[in-house]
Order: structure tokens, then sequence, then C-alpha cells
């Protein structure tokens, strides 16, 4: 069996579901609740990335970081800026 060693969270920690929810909202102030996570996880690839430790999902900070941010758009001075595309 291979093992992998993961260095994409520091001091190798991983937060649980409710954990996670709570990093999301408190460090970007995007609401996220555990069962989002758990509805994403089910149904959904846009979720953000988590490892399996038996039942338990574990979700690395880098990777609720990256999904958290790709789900922030871009800043704009006028919603009428909003349909436009900028390039």
């Amino acid at each position: 069996m291979k093992t992998e060693i993961t260095t994409d969270f520091p001091n190798g920690r991983l937060l649980r579901r409710t954990e996670a929810a709570e990093y999301v909202t408190e460090t970007y102030g995007i609401p996220c609740s555990p069962k989002t996570l758990a509805k994403l996880a089910c149904v959904s690839s846009d979720g953000p990335p988590f490892r399996m430790a038996g039942r338990t999902p574990l979700y690395p900070k880098l990777g609720l970081d990256a999904w958290a941010q790709n789900k922030i758009g871009p800043l704009v001075r006028s919603t009428s800026e909003l349909g436009r595309r900028v390039a």
C-alpha cells in the first residue's frame, strides 16, 4: 500500500466538516454550513476537496481557500459591470 505524505495543510491538520464550514465563514465571510459541504460532497463536483478517514470527511485548509476564493467574483465598481466579462 502506497503512503502519500501531504503537505498542503499546516502542521498536517485537516478540518472536520463543521470546522471547515466555520473556517470558510470566518475567513472569507461566505455563509457556509456543514450541511452545504455535505450536499456538495454528495451531488456536486463544485465543492472543496476532502479526504475520507473512515466515514469522516476531512478538509485541507488550502483546498478550502482555493474553493472559497473561486466563489468570490471580481472586484467591480457598479452592478452594471457584472454583465460584462473582463479579460
